[in-house]
């Protein structure tokens, strides 16, 4: 029987470079499916400076009631917590969906150096997608923009809360019906 050659640390970080795009997406879609599973749209974000994590939200607009509670928002607020500054400058937030104009506002404000999301939103995404508040040339601050990491990831487990969504409301609006 053949010994295999250990494996090299830097071969190791060829495999799991722990400082990739990929990986704090992955982080973002953990805190997306935590979302997911509170019966809440499934948007998680993390918060990353000097290659660490320093903030992880998902969506609580339900559960705080609370329709500014998005995971964007949340994460922010716990990021300018732990650095003791409202300015998140050398700061970059991997959000598992493109931001809404209410958190490209809060992004541009606290001076987010980059923003990295999953799946795209042409409807209401401000990072490009219906419209592009991170870039926007009169603001005082413009985010460097990457999509679609993890996209597909991203889009399929929106896609399935929305489909649930219908499906239990066309249940219940049947069960309403037939009583």
């Amino acid at each position: 029987m053949m010994e295999s050659d250990p494996i090299s640390a830097s071969e190791v970080e060829k495999i799991i470079d722990l400082e990739s795009d990929t990986f704090f997406m992955s982080q973002a879609l953990r805190q997306a499916q935590k979302a997911y599973m509170a019966e809440e749209v499934p948007v998680g974000a993390v918060i990353v400076r000097d290659s660490q994590i320093i903030a992880r939200a998902s969506n609580q607009v339900e559960t705080l009631k609370d329709a500014t509670a998005h995971a964007e928002m949340l994460a922010l607020t716990q990021a300018q917590s732990v650095l003791g500054d409202w300015r998140l400058t050398d700061c970059q937030l991997y959000v598992s969906k493109e931001p809404c104009p209410m958190c490209a506002g809060a992004i541009v404000h606290c001076r987010i150096e980059r923003v990295i999301f999953g799946c795209g939103d042409k409807k209401g995404g401000a990072a490009g997608g219906f419209i592009n508040l991170l870039q926007q040339p009169t603001l005082n601050h413009a985010a460097e923009v990457t999509p679609g990491v993890l996209e597909e990831e991203s889009r399929l487990l929106i896609q399935t809360f929305f489909r649930e969504a219908r499906e239990k409301q066309k249940m219940k609006t049947q069960g309403e019906m037939l009583s």
